[in-house]
C-alpha cells in the first residue's frame, strides 16, 4: 500500500477550489491553519482526533477562509512526545489513520481550494525507529551508530556525559545505553525527550534519506512541510561545552553549539531544489528560533525555504512601541532576502494568547485584527477562531507533556512552557452539547472544561457578533482587499501614546487603514480617522467617532 499510493504524483499539485485560490506566490500571502491532529475532530469515537475527522471538518476550513491546512504530526510514533517521536516517517499512526485516509484528505482538501503542509521531523527520530534499534543491537563503531551521536561517556568509567548539553525538556542531553552483551556502554544524545535521539547529520544516509522522504510525501500531493526544529540538525564541529549555568529556553535568545549553525542552509538550499521540481509552488516554512530577526532571515534567502515563523512576534507584550519595534524589525530583515514576513500568536507550544496576553477576549481580538492587517502570511492556530482560552486547571494525572514530566521548579524548571502545554492542546468544541461538544462520541484524551459548549463552532456561527464571524468577516475582506496581504512595508502614522496606526496600499491605489488601541482606557484619535473613509471591520463594537476603545483594533478602508 505504501508503495502504490507513494509512486503516483498528484495531477496537478494545485487546489482547484476557491479557497486557496490557485493564486501565483499564494505562500507571500496565505493564511494556514494549524490543525493538531489528535484534538481537532474524531472520527472513530475513541476519543482521539483522527485523519477521517478532519477530512469530514475540511468545510468548515474553506468556509472560515484560509488558504492552507497545517498538519502537525501524524506519522507512526509511540507517541513518547505526541508524535514528534517519529518511529516511521513513510506510515500513519493507526490511530489516526492509514495512508489511505492520508491520501483522501489531501485530495479533498485540494478540491475545496485548501492546500496541505504536513510536519516534517529531522533533527531527531523515535528510539523506536528502525534504524536506532539497529544501532543499538550492532554496537559501538558500527556505521549505523554513525546515523546518531553516539559517544563515549567521560570519567574513568565513562560513567559521565560526553558534554554539558542540556535537553529542552529539563535534565541532560544524554542517556547511557548498554553493550549489547550488557556491559555499560556508549552514550547518546537527545535535545528534547530520551526517546527522541538526534539524528547525525554530518552522515550522508541521514541526509539521503530525508531527501527520500521529501519525494515520498510530495508525490503523495503535499504542498508543503513545516521543518520542526529547523535551527537544529547541525551540531558545532567536536560538540564543545555550552558552559550554561541554567535551564534552557528554546524561546530565548541564547547562542548555543547545537542551534542555528551554519551548516543547516545547506541543507535547505538541496531541499529547495527538490520542492522546485514540483508544480503547484510547493513551500518549506522553517520553525526556527534564532537570537535575532536577521538569523532567521538567513532560512529564506531566495534558494533556501520560503516562509519562517516570527517567534520574535509572537513573544512580543501587548504594548505599542514593543509591537511597532517588532513589526519594523521583521520586515526589516525580510524585505533584503525578498520573504514575506510571518505574523502568528498561537501555536500547539505555547499559552494560548487570549491568556498570554492578560487582557481577554477583546485584547486577544485586537490583536487577531492588527495580526491580519501586516503584510505577509498569517498563521492561526485551531480554537483561536473560537475564542478559546488556554485550559490552565487540567489534573497532573491527565497531562501528558513529556517536559512535564521531566520539569524540576524555581529556576531549574523545564523549558519556556515550564511542561504545561496540555493546556493550549485541549479538544475544541463543535457543539453545545455532547460527551465532548462534538469533537467524537465518546469523550476526548484531554478533558475538556464544562463551559467549552458556549463557545462551539455551533453556537457562534450565525451569530454576528462571535469571534468566529469576525475571524470570517477578516479573513474575507483580507482576500478581497488589494491592499492587505502580501507586501514588505507598511506606512507608519502619527499617533497618541499606547495606539499605533497604519497605512497599506493596494498596487491599484487603494489603501487599508489599521488602528489599534493597546491601552485599557479609551483614547481620542480625532486627528487619525480617515474622513474619506469607510469604517470596513472593528474588533470590538466601533459605529464611528473619534474615541477609539480600549483594548481595540479598527480596519477603514477607502
Amino acid at each position: 500500500m505504501t508503495q502504490h499510493l507513494a509512486d503516483r504524483t498528484h495531477p496537478s499539485g494545485e487546489p482547484s477550489g476557491t479557497a486557496g485560490g490557485g493564486r501565483p506566490d499564494w505562500w507571500r500571502h496565505a493564511v494556514i491553519y494549524q490543525v493538531y491532529p489528535r484534538s481537532f475532530a474524531d472520527g472513530n469515537g475513541d476519543g482521539m482526533g483522527d485523519l477521517p475527522g478532519i477530512r469530514a471538518r475540511l468545510p468548515y476550513l474553506a468556509e472560515l477562509g484560509v488558504d492552507a491546512v497545517w498538519l502537525s504530526p501524524f506519522y507512526a510514533s509511540p507517541q513518547a512526545d505526541a508524535g514528534y517521536d517519529v518511529a516511521d516517517y513513510r506510515a500513519i499512526d493507526p490511530m489516526f489513520g492509514d495512508l489511505h485516509d492520508a491520501d483522501a484528505l489531501i485530495r479533498d482538501a485540494h478540491d475545496l481550494g485548501l492546500r496541505i503542509i504536513v510536519d516534517l521531523v529531522p533533527n531527531h527520530s523515535s528510539d523506536q525507529h528502525e534504524w536506532f534499534q539497529r544501532a543499538l543491537r550492532q554496537g559501538p563503531g558500527t556505521p549505523l551508530r554513525d546515523r546518531y551521536h553516539f559517544r563515549p561517556g567521560k570519567g574513568e568509567h565513562g560513567e559521565l556525559p560526553p558534554n554539558d548539553w542540556e535537553s529542552i525538556f529539563g535534565g541532560s542531553a544524554w542517556t547511557r545505553v548498554a553493550n549489547p552483551d550488557g556491559s555499560p556502554g556508549e552514550w547518546y544524545l537527545h535535545l528534547f525527550a530520551p526517546q527522541q535521539p538526534d539524528f547525525n547529520w554530518n552522515n550522508q544516509a541521514v541526509r539521503d534519506e530525508f531527501r527520500s522522504l521529501l519525494r515520498f510525501w510530495l508525490d503523495m500531493g503535499v504542498d508543503g512541510f513545516r521543518i520542526d526544529v529547523a535551527h537544529g540538525m547541525v551540531k558545532a564541529e567536536g560538540l564543545p561545552d555550552m558552559g550554561s549555568t541554567g535551564q534552557l529556553r528554546l524561546l530565548g535568545a541564547q547562542v548555543l553549539p547545537f542551534f542555528d549553525q551554519d551548516g543547516v542552509h545547506e541543507i535547505y538550499r538541496s531541499w529547495r531544489r527538490i520542492l522546485d521540481e514540483y508544480p503547484g509552488q510547493r513551500i518549506g516554512v522553517a520553525e526556527a528560533w534564532t537570537p535575532t530577526a536577521d538569523r532567521t532571515a538567513l532560512y529564506v534567502r531566495p534558494d533556501e525555504l520560503h516562509q519562517a515563523f516570527n517567534f520574535h512576534y509572537l513573544n512580543t507584550p501587548w504594548d505599542a512601541d514593543a509591537l511597532r519595534r517588532v513589526i519594523d524589525g521583521s520586515l526589516d530583515s525580510m524585505r533584503p532576502v525578498g520573504a514575506p514576513s510571518t505574523w502568528v500568536l498561537s501555536n500547539h507550544d505555547v499559552v494560548r494568547h487570549l491568556t498570554r496576553l492578560g487582557g481577554g477576549l477583546a485584547r486577544a481580538r485586537a490583536a487577531t485584527l492588527l495580526m491580519l492587517a501586516l503584510p505577509g502570511s498569517a498563521y492561526i492556530y485551531q480554537g483561536e477562531e473560537l475564542g478559546l482560552p488556554e485550559v490552565t486547571d487540567l489534573p497532573d494525572e491527565v497531562r501528558q507533556d513529556p517536559a512535564f514530566f521531566r520539569r524540576g521548579t524555581g529556576d531549574d524548571a523545564a523549558d519556556g512552557q515550564e511542561g504545561l502545554r496540555d493546556g493550549c492542546r485541549v479538544p475544541i468544541p463543535w457543539t453545545a452539547e455532547g460527551a465532548s461538544f462534538g469533537f467524537g462520541d465518546n469523550g476526548s484524551w484531554l478533558p475538556q472544561p464544562p463551559g467549552w459548549g458556549k463557545l462551539s463552532v455551533a453556537e457562534q456561527t450565525g451569530d454576528p457578533s462571535s469571534t468566529l464571524a469576525l475571524y470570517r468577516a477578516a479573513l474575507a475582506a483580507r482576500r478581497a482587499h488589494p491592499a492587505l496581504g502580501a507586501g514588505d512595508s507598511v506606512t507608519w502614522l502619527p499617533a497618541p501614546a499606547g495606539v499605533l496606526a497604519f497605512r497599506r496600499e493596494g498596487a491599484d491605489g487603494s489603501w487599508v487603514i489599521c488602528a489599534v488601541n493597546t491601552t485599557d482606557t479609551p483614547v481620542a484619535v480625532a486627528d487619525l480617522l480617515p474622513r474619506t473613509g469607510q469604517l470596513l471591520l472593528a474588533s470590538t463594537h466601533f459605529a464611528g467617532g473619534d474615541v477609539l476603545p480600549a483594548d481595540t483594533t479598527v480596519w477603514w478602508r477607502d
